[in-house]
């Protein structure tokens, strides 16, 4: 997969992983992919809500030891 966007959004509580990565998604073009980083658990569900509900698509995610990494391709 080629990334072409990291977020870094550790140790960032709700709401702001969704404000940062509505953000960092504004940066990239259709079709470019944005790997996120985040600490918060409830971000799984938000962030896979909010890829549909703006038309991106949630490619993937997976639980490291300390953190959550996701991958959104824009739509």
């Amino acid at each position: 997969m080629n990334i072409d966007k990291v977020l870094d959004a550790k140790g960032l509580a709700c709401p702001m992983p969704i404000v940062k990565t509505k953000k960092a998604m504004n940066e990239l073009e259709s079709g470019q992919i944005l790997e996120i980083h985040v600490t918060d658990k409830g971000a799984k569900n938000d962030l896979n809500a909010w890829a549909k509900s703006g038309g991106h698509e949630f490619l993937k995610h997976v639980e490291e030891d300390q953190y959550l990494k996701f991958w959104i391709k824009k739509g």
